[in-house]
């Protein structure tokens, strides 16, 4: 369920985490899907045979990862909304680092720890997150990305 928090109680969120997902399985069919949508075949993505000597398996895309923010927050309805938010949108990223691989049928899921929240314009508000890409059994996260979405209330 998402964290929904008046604008009166922003300060109470920043700096907390406002939610964690269930864990998805990034497989082969999503990575071959991902590589023709953006047109990204590149071997180490769709070719088995070439990729393991490299990384083990196939990997997923760095921005097949980072795509992933947009969908499952709002699938598993985790994260932040402010109270009375007619509209939600992408606002874009400030910083993005990508620190793991993600190996083909690897499980992620994405932990997100509220910034800042700031009244850009009366009832718009621009929300800014760490968002982490975890992988199971891997200490070092897929990535760690700074999302900047704006709320209109």
């Amino acid at each position: 369920m998402f964290k929904i928090v008046k604008p009166s109680e922003i300060d109470t969120v920043i700096g907390t985490e406002v939610g964690v997902s269930d864990w998805v399985t990034i497989d082969q069919e999503r990575i071959d899907k991902f590589a023709d949508a953006t047109m990204d075949h590149q071997f180490i993505h769709v070719d088995p045979e070439k990729a393991t000597p490299v990384f083990g398996s196939t990997i997923a895309h760095g921005f097949l990862s980072l795509s992933m923010v947009a969908g499952i927050p709002f699938e598993q309805e985790i994260g932040m909304v402010l109270d009375g938010t007619k509209m939600g949108l992408n606002y874009g990223l400030d910083k993005v680092r990508f620190l793991s691989p993600v190996p083909v049928n690897s499980e992620v899921r994405i932990r997100m720890k509220c910034i800042d929240v700031t009244e850009k314009n009366p009832g718009q508000y621009l929300a800014k997150t760490e968002v982490t890409m975890e992988i199971k059994g891997i200490e070092k996260p897929a990535f760690v990305a700074e999302t900047l979405s704006m709320f209109i209330v």
